[in-house]
């Protein structure tokens, strides 16, 4: 009996612990087995030591589109630079691996097999340089792979549960996609297969491939300005110089009008002007997309004649326009209510139109806040994001500002770029807050206190302080022929001058 219960008990242990044995070796096989990959310094090309082929012109694609081809919808679309290439879509729940037939009878590469697992590895480790914010592939368990001829036919095609993906489709004249397409137009790709990310490249032999060294700061810094794209900020640049005329013009036109009409329109049309500058820039590029799109005949008509109005250079400069002007309205009406009223008056009796007082009277005395309303303005219309992006979208030489280029460089896994746009706006940023600082300081000095002796401590002007006593004929005729010239002679001076003289 004895022996019966040790034995029993000892067929126990050994059912527990098998397991756990097993496990542990089957896990040690698999960390034998993973082969090393080497990544190129640039993340670009990668190779196993002992392969007959290596990966190289890599490329992420970390989102794609819903939207329809040339009026066709495909479900869900990534761009490829070329049909040849290894592709691999990502999902919450699988990854799908298309290999070109010319490059698996090339490398002897079938839909299973140790080469397979090499490929995967080496997409693996390419897309651990991408996938920030994404599912990695290297923590996919499932995968489903397939060898194919890329293009519409039935050989490039896979279909997994109610989804067919389909590889190297040309669906306009030079361009290739990859689709994910549903049973039925009613079926929603997005929210039913979850696609993440989308890989590719090149297969090539292993002595071809380049793998680029890790190189110093200072080389990598001019590798990469030598390499970096600067369309974006030109197209900032050009939208801002552009958008800063129109806000500069209808700010002050706007800030006049206000001053000139009843109280109660006055709180109407400053709540018209302000809004944008309280609305999220992304309802603003919504409404600015509904009003001027081309379902609309606004929108429709410019687009017959050849200036469309959304989705191009243009619609950037509307954006930038639209979230800027509050800013230097606001700027320009604060300044301007802040003016004596009697001066303007005293003009006026003596003969001065109203357009003459605007422009020789409102606007010196006003143009330290003017001018600190259109940096603000210039500031505000550089680092518009989400209006532009709703209206103008993201074309790369076109609309691709640099706020836009570094969400996208960031979201495709660029981190070097997403660092070198986001250091040029914060000096941007710098510069405009200095210049301010400068500006506020250089047009405020006139207010520092007195001096003991009484005398003004505004800087001279033609050799003379404005305390400076002056005889009363010169006093009465120097006020007079400032008054007609600029009407910027204070009455303090004016009284200063007489008083002395009397």
């Amino acid at each position: 009996m004895l022996r019966r219960l040790m034995g029993l008990g000892l067929a126990l242990c050994l059912a527990v612990l098998s397991p756990q044995a097993a496990w542990a070796e089957s896990g040690a096989e698999a960390s034998r087995a993973a082969p090393e990959v080497e990544v190129s310094a640039d993340g670009d090309a990668a190779r196993i030591e002992g392969c007959d082929f290596a990966a190289e012109a890599f490329e992420c694609s970390r989102t794609g589109s819903a939207r329809a081809v040339d009026g066709r919808d495909f479900g869900y679309t990534y761009r490829m630079s070329a049909p040849d290439r290894v592709a691999v879509v990502n999902t919450a729940d699988y990854a799908v691996l298309f290999i070109p037939q010319e490059a698996a009878d090339r490398f002897g590469i079938a839909s299973e097999g140790p080469a397979l697992d090499d490929v995967k590895s080496l997409l693996a480790a390419l897309d651990s340089n991408f996938s920030a914010g994404v599912s990695p592939l290297a923590g996919q368990d499932e995968w489903y792979a397939f060898v194919g001829v890329p293009g519409d036919g039935p050989d490039a095609s896979l279909t997994v549960g109610e989804v067919t993906y389909t590889f190297g489709r040309e669906l306009t004249e030079g361009r290739f996609y990859v689709t994910v397409e549903g049973s039925d137009e009613a079926y929603d790709v997005k929210a039913e297969v979850r696609p993440a990310q989308m890989d590719s490249f090149r297969l090539v032999a292993a002595d071809a491939a380049h793998i680029a060294e890790e190189a110093g700061p200072v080389e990598s810094l001019g590798v990469f300005l030598a390499s970096v794209d600067l369309s974006p900020l030109w197209v900032t640049l050009k939208t801002c110089g552009v958008a800063i005329v129109f806000v500069f013009v209808l700010g002050l036109a706007a800030a006049y009008f206000t001053m000139r009409i009843s109280k109660r329109a006055q709180d109407v049309f400053d709540t018209i002007f302000t809004i944008p500058m309280v609305l999220p820039p992304t309802v603003c590029g919504f409404l600015l997309l509904m009003a001027l799109g081309r379902n609309t005949a606004l929108g429709q008509f410019f687009q017959d004649v050849g200036f469309p109005l959304v989705f191009s250079w243009q619609a950037t400069v509307i954006a930038a326009v639209v979230v800027a002007f509050p800013l230097m309205y606001r700027s320009a009406r604060g300044a301007f209510e802040s003016l004596d009223p009697n001066m303007m008056d005293a003009a006026r009796t003596l003969g001065w139109s109203n357009g003459r007082i605007f422009v020789k009277l409102m606007l010196p005395l006003s143009w330290s806040s003017i001018a600190s309303g259109t940096v603000l303005a210039f500031a505000r219309a550089l680092g518009e994001f989400g209006c532009t992006l709703f209206l103008a979208g993201n074309q790369l030489g076109t609309t691709r500002t640099i706020p836009i280029a570094i969400y996208f460089e960031w979201m495709n896994g660029n981190t070097e770029a997403t660092w070198f746009w986001t250091i040029v706006l914060l000096v941007f940023s710098f510069v405009v807050i200095l210049f301010i600082n400068l500006w506020s300081r250089h047009t405020t000095r006139y207010r520092q206190r007195p001096r003991l002796d009484g005398r003004s401590p505004k800087p001279r002007r033609s050799g003379t302080r404005g305390g400076s006593r002056r005889s009363h004929g010169d006093s009465w005729r120097g006020a007079t022929d400032m008054g007609a010239a600029c009407g910027v002679a204070r009455e303090g001076d004016l009284l200063g001058g007489e008083g002395g003289a009397r």
